[in-house]
């Protein structure tokens, strides 16, 4: 095939798999290029030239990195959101845009149950305090008998619901695009989950509707005391208004896989105890990584050979390639 291939998407290039020998197999000349932080886009628009495909992490891919792609056919997103992408940009130039749904859904889903638990037993905070010495014994909750919002309704938040139902947990869930029913899960409205969740979770998609989707006037709607959860995207949250709900105990806690700014050097937000921070590692488990290597491959292949894919985002057809 002699495609050209650029990898920056970190636990892809770091991880041990078929991954790579399927690409080497192909025939792909592979980069590993992962950056210790995501590529800004004036970072990724200086690599992208030359390449035929890039397995992309979270790096910033607007339409300024498109323009200088001058050999691109695929971006193949390592995971499931795409927002980082210009992906109208990319079909506009005839680049497939693809991304691996479901792969991480249970990674996800996994550590947000966890951190449910961490927050009604302060569990890093007690385990903290063990360690300098200190012997703290605060009085947690239950989960069994409250209400868990869960604030998109895809793969991800299905799986928390669910599990959070197993749990005996009174489950809502708001999605205007989710037209189905499961037991143990009733669909509400944002208001309603606002104003009746214990912990609220988010699970949607990042979109011009969904910025700061939490701020000072949707927090002032939640139950005094309530927790929040974010394994979603960091711009779901207006982190100044979280800091000021923290920080008055409007909110009893937080836990944060995803901020606006990674990693958030200074942010004040750091410097609270309610706050339990965790380094964006939602899809960071063996098999998580492993199912979204394989997927990615297998889409940045199918493209570049010309063959049906189930997982192009943007819309764009592959084409068999020119015999050279």
């Amino acid at each position: 095939m002699n495609a050209h291939i650029l990898v920056t998407a970190r636990s892809f290039a770091n991880a041990p798999g078929h991954h790579h020998e399927l690409l080497r197999e192909a025939g792909c000349i592979v980069d590993l290029k992962p950056p210790a932080h995501p590529y800004s886009a004036e970072q990724l628009r200086q690599l992208i030239p030359g390449y035929d495909g890039v397995i992309l992490g979270l790096d910033a891919c607007d339409a300024s990195v498109i323009a200088a792609a001058d050999r691109l056919k695929v971006i193949s997103r390592y995971g499931v959101g795409v927002d980082a992408v210009d992906g109208q940009a990319a079909a506009a130039k005839g680049i497939a845009l693809t991304n691996t749904p479901g792969a991480n859904s249970l990674g996800v889903a996994e550590l947000a149950l966890g951190l449910m638990f961490a927050l009604a037993r302060q569990i890093p905070q007690v385990a903290a305090s063990a360690k300098a010495g200190e012997w703290k014994r605060p009085t947690g909750w239950e989960l069994s008998g409250k209400t868990l919002g869960v604030i998109g309704f895809g793969a991800i938040g299905r799986d928390v619901g669910q599990k959070a139902a197993a749990l005996g947990m009174k489950v809502l869930a708001y999605d205007p695009f989710w037209k189905g029913e499961l037991p143990g899960i009733s669909r509400a409205d944002l208001a309603t989950i606002l104003r009746e969740s214990h912990i609220i979770t988010l699970h949607t998609a990042l979109t011009p509707e969904t910025t700061d989707l939490i701020n000072s006037s949707t927090i002032t709607q939640m139950r005094d005391g309530a927790c929040l959860i974010n394994t979603a995207r960091g711009e779901l949250i207006d982190e100044d208004a979280l800091y000021a709900a923290l920080k008055s105990g409007k909110l009893g806690g937080a836990a944060i896989d995803a901020f606006r700014h990674e990693p958030p050097t200074g942010s004040p937000l750091l410097t609270l105890d309610t706050l339990i921070p965790i380094p964006h590692l939602g899809a960071t488990t063996r098999e998580s990584v492993e199912r979204m290597c394989l997927m990615s491959v297998q889409n940045l292949l199918a493209v570049l050979r010309g063959e049906p894919c189930d997982h192009i985002v943007n819309g764009v057809l592959p084409t068999r390639p020119t015999p050279r």
